[in-house]
């Protein structure tokens, strides 16, 4: 489907999201481009973090916006210099990732589990942190669909990343609890990978073969305030059984021996931005805006960053559950027994799960 189908009208009345999208589609296009060649090793003191769209990634433009990751390096008496990098997936994450293109990637708990596992004594690829608990809707603008089992032949999901994004691994685990695990695979066929403004435009508009969209905030507030038609199908919380960290970061074992002041200084950098969001809700959606340049709705934001069932922290909550599921239908060959098999232990990570 032709990407101007999609921003006919999108979430904030204006083609001008097309025209930031395409800037950095080129930007990382650009990057993608050296995977060809091994990147050179990285000195202690540079960082370069890959992220994605949407709230779930507050605490990392809190970060880049008060300058709280140089802040902490200098504390350890190391100057950090941070680079940043928009992609859109969980795949394109990875591979930037293994290509050693980036240090630091931000995605969901199904891209991490998969890396994790496709990387068991290589790189050994393990979680940093968790981005904070925000619910996941798959949002429909197909009124016949009330629940996963109303979707048609005639229907397409919108997800950051076939089988492999966390909205595409939530929706393989609502549907093996509904028909079982041999048919979690079920909904696969209706998916297609479509980034989150896009998908968002999409559900507003109508019109498309994109009638569902497995987003995260505020793509999927804003389609619930867009379009009269759209409904919130699923919700990730009911599935993972409560409050879950959906999207996390992750880093090469390689990375997280070699560089420990810039590893603990950006750790320490996500718990301040952590006590930044809790303190300056309102603050904190301004800060989104500014380093999103984003056309949203601020008292929505707002209402987003200060809804009870979102928390900003670090902490790892009810991650298991996810990946013991996909352990136990092939989806990943290595079984985690705990948390702390696929994350880095750090005393700031505190009780996980």
């Amino acid at each position: 489907m032709p990407l101007s189908l999609f921003f006919r009208r999108g979430p904030g009345g204006s083609r001008s999201s097309l025209r930031s999208f395409t800037a950095a589609f080129l930007s990382v296009s650009v990057a993608l481009s050296s995977f060809a060649a091994p990147a050179p090793a990285r000195a202690e003191g540079t960082l370069r973090i890959a992220e994605q769209f949407g709230v779930v990634y507050l605490l990392l433009n809190v970060a880049r916006d008060q300058k709280l990751i140089e802040q902490e390096g200098k504390k350890a008496g190391v100057d950090i210099k941070v680079d940043w990098l928009k992609l859109s997936g969980g795949a394109a994450i990875n591979d930037a990732l293994l290509s050693n293109s980036i240090d630091i990637a931000a995605a969901g708990v199904g891209p991490l589990m998969t890396i994790w596992d496709r990387t068991h004594g290589k790189q050994n690829v393990k979680g940093v942190a968790s981005l904070g608990n925000l619910p996941y809707f798959l949002i429909s603008n197909n009124p016949n669909v009330k629940t996963i089992a109303d979707f048609t032949e005639k229907d397409r999901i919108a997800v950051p990343a076939v089988s492999v994004s966390v909205q595409s691994r939530v929706l393989q685990f609502a549907a093996a609890k509904r028909w079982g695990d041999k048919d979690y695979d079920r909904l696969d066929k209706l998916t297609q990978a479509v980034p989150h403004p896009d998908a968002a435009a999409a559900i507003i508009a109508g019109g498309t073969e994109i009638t569902g969209h497995f987003g995260n905030p505020p793509f999927q507030e804003q389609e619930l305030a867009g379009n009269p038609k759209a409904h919130i199908v699923l919700n990730s919380y009911d599935v993972l059984g409560g409050p879950g960290s959906s999207t996390v970061l992750y880093a090469t074992e390689k990375f997280h021996d070699n560089n420990p002041k810039t590893y603990h200084a950006f750790i320490a950098a996500l718990a301040d931005a952590a006590r930044f969001v809790a303190a300056n809700p309102e603050a904190a959606a301004d800060i989104y805006i500014r380093v999103n340049n984003a056309r949203i709705d601020r008292k929505l934001l707002i209402g987003i960053i200060k809804n009870p069932d979102t928390q900003f922290k670090i902490t790892p909550q009810n991650t298991l559950g996810l990946a013991q599921f996909m352990y136990r239908v092939g989806a990943i060959k290595n079984q985690p027994k705990t948390w702390q098999d696929y994350f880095f232990a750090d005393p700031a990570l505190g009780n996980g799960s």
